[in-house]
């Protein structure tokens, strides 16, 4: 633990705010710094991630930088060597844990170093401590039908250890118990875990692991996966780590377009290539151009169009329909399937060729069942996500039991789905109950 004095301010200090500028994809780290500061008559700017936090130190000019142990976006040891030759006079701290990469070494070091060790402290403080409601979804607990120990001793295991036993209370005493979530970048796996890949579960710490390796290369990228598991936010994530972040993100889906206009879609085309051509245009992999391209469910494609990306994939060329010269184009590829692609190839229903050209480098996204301990963070998560206009809704002893009884055929995407209905259900009311956890399978 660092021991640093607390900082005496000069009459000059007292005049004339600094600025100081705080990066982190970690709001509690970012506020709980920033009020240190601000207490220390700083003027402080905050920034989620190191391109936000490059362009605030283009606009404010600060007099110092405080970074977190990673940023979200880009290399942390690429940005400070960068940024200390742009802005060599800016007092910069990057803190790694209890320790710091790099310590201050301007005329602000005292009060910089007794900031971390405030943030620090307040940090332990808080893990040390009883959750609340500041890190907790909120289990609200009203007139038991039953002895509520009961109710968690059938929790599966990997809910159970995370939630306290229910407390049995009467109507009049209702009370909310936390239902404690990890914060998510304090844990084991931090520095790897993409913060849209919500979950803390060793098989979702691969798949960050396996985006940020990938990302800044041009390798073509087969994610697999089942439906609703999240394939389309790890190529979000692909391209908003590589180096093409600021060209065109285009995606489709291959089974959403029925095939005798998915080749139109694709290659694009001329005026009266066929019947209600009016007028020509490019397709989505010229949009492309420069960036990247998402083939959604391209276990879907037809075989004749299959050949026809093949000659792309190979060559960087298209032809639009009607049209007899070729295009270059510039893009690169991400796929994403439901379906297991190697066996069928085997049966003939994909191209071999084409599956090896696509499948370079593999990242196979897991269904929420393999990652059943993340279910009461992607609750938070769920539930902080539908409250932004409105207060954030709180589960009770029965509704927490019935999510974690679920076997969620549907994966990630149904738990959104269910805590969305659930909340729309339950209107004004702040607690959704076991009633208002509709899976959908029948309506009573």
């Amino acid at each position: 633990m660092l021991s640093v004095p607390v900082p005496v301010l000069s009459q000059n200090d007292r005049v004339r705010p600094r600025t100081a500028l705080v990066a982190s994809a970690d709001r509690s780290f970012r506020q709980n710094l920033s009020q240190t500061l601000a207490g220390m008559r700083w003027q402080v700017r905050e920034a989620e991630g190191g391109a936000q936090a490059w362009a605030e130190a283009e606009t404010a000019l600060p007099e110092a930088i405080i970074v977190d142990s990673w940023l979200p976006d880009l290399d942390l040891h690429e940005f400070l060597k960068d940024f200390r030759q742009r802005f060599p006079l800016v007092d910069l701290v990057a803190a790694g844990g209890s320790s710091q990469l790099e310590s201050p070494r301007g005329p602000h070091r005292q009060e910089l170093l007794y900031a971390m060790r405030r943030c620090q402290d307040a940090d332990t403080v808080a893990w040390n401590a009883a959750p609340d409601s500041s890190n907790v979804v909120g289990v609200s607990t009203g007139t038991a039908p039953e002895n509520a120990s009961a109710t968690a001793a059938r929790l599966p295991a990997t809910v159970r250890e995370m939630a306290p036993v229910l407390v049995r209370t009467t109507a009049a005493e209702t009370k909310t118990i936390p239902f404690p979530v990890p914060a998510p970048e304090r844990v084991t796996g931090a520095t790897e875990r993409l913060p849209e890949l919500v979950g803390n579960a060793p098989c979702m710490i691969e798949v960050s692991r396996r985006v940020r390796l990938v990302a800044p290369r041009l390798t073509p990228v087969l994610i697999e996966g089942p439906t609703g598991s999240g394939k389309e936010l790890v190529a979000e994530a692909l391209h908003r780590l590589s180096t093409r972040n600021r060209k065109p993100f285009i995606a489709i889906n291959c089974a959403a377009i029925p095939e005798a206009l998915l080749e139109a879609e694709l290659f694009g085309h001329t005026r009266g290539a066929f019947t209600g051509a009016v007028q020509g245009r490019i397709g989505r992999i010229e949009a492309a151009d420069g960036g990247t391209l998402f083939l959604d469910e391209i276990g879907e494609l037809p075989l004749g169009l299959q050949s026809k990306l093949l000659r792309f994939v190979e060559c960087g060329e298209l032809q639009r329909v009607g049209e007899n010269g070729s295009v270059k184009v510039d893009v690169r590829i991400l796929a994403a399937t439901h379906r297991p692609l190697a066996q069928q190839t085997q049966s003939g229903a994909f191209r071999s060729d084409l599956y090896y050209r696509l499948a370079v480098f593999l990242i196979r996204t897991p269904a929420l069942a393999d990652h059943a301990q993340d279910l009461p963070l992607l609750v938070e998560h769920f539930l902080e996500k539908l409250g932004r206009d409105m207060p954030v809704k709180r589960l009770d002893a029965g509704a927490v039991a019935k999510l974690a009884a679920h076997d969620w055929p549907g994966n990630v995407r149904e738990l959104e789905h269910v805590l969305e209905r659930g909340v729309i259900l339950a209107g004004d009311e702040p607690v959704l109950t076991a009633n208002e956890i509709d899976f959908g399978l029948a309506v009573n």
